[in-house]
């Protein structure tokens, strides 16, 4: 069921791949989201009404509540054993001590495809404090489980109370200590749809 709902939302062509020990990515071109999603994630968008810095940001939506959402907001391939992953995001939250809250979180894949699931890479197990915008982040030293997956997404894990709720993300940083791995962010809307049109054929097969 996981890999159903990734290939649905999850897009391992058409998002930019930065070859570069550092990359940011802050929604500003307008119309990149998310690479894909696990769980009930409603609606990512790129907005303009609520951001941290420049002019745009990402929302996401859990609806219906239920489990943990995950949204993936970067992808990195073409990792070694011993590589060192940080990154970090502003996300906001001004509802102290208590949900909805968000935290970074990762998991392992292989490099040709997102959607193939290689085990939790864990993250940070604390929560946004509710003070309004704030930087969380984290940092992995990259495990090959003897050479079965060598790339890594970054999530935003959201923990919502009785409600629906809309959560903002912006000034997302990631770095590398591998001079060769990629950087994936977002790809644009046309990209997506033709993918899910991809998916909706494979379904239709199956």
């Amino acid at each position: 069921m996981r890999k159903l709902v990734g290939v649905l939302a999850v897009l391992s062509i058409g998002c930019f791949a930065v070859s570069a020990n550092a990359a940011t990515y802050g929604w500003e071109d307008g119309v990149g989201t998310i690479l894909g999603f696990y769980g009930n994630i409603s609606n990512p968008t790129n907005v303009t009404d609520f951001v941290h810095t420049g002019n745009h940001a990402l929302r996401v939506t859990e609806d219906p509540v239920g489990g943990t959402p995950q949204a993936y907001v970067a992808w990195i391939t073409g990792l070694t054993d011993g590589d060192i992953v940080d990154a970090s995001f502003w996300a906001y939250d001004d509802t102290p001590g208590v949900s909805p809250s968000v935290r970074i979180w990762g998991h392992y894949t292989t490099s040709d495809d997102i959607n193939n699931y290689q085990g939790s890479a864990s993250g940070n197990y604390d929560y946004t404090q509710g003070i309004g915008w704030e930087e969380i982040g984290w940092s992995w030293t990259f495990d090959s489980s003897g050479g079965t997956r060598d790339a890594l997404v970054i999530e935003v894990r959201l923990y919502t109370g009785a409600d629906p709720t809309d959560y903002y993300i912006d000034d997302l940083t990631v770095t590398t200590s591998s001079p060769t791995a990629q950087i994936h962010f977002a790809p644009e809307p046309a990209s997506i749809a033709l993918l899910a049109l991809g998916a909706l054929g494979l379904l239709r097969r199956r």
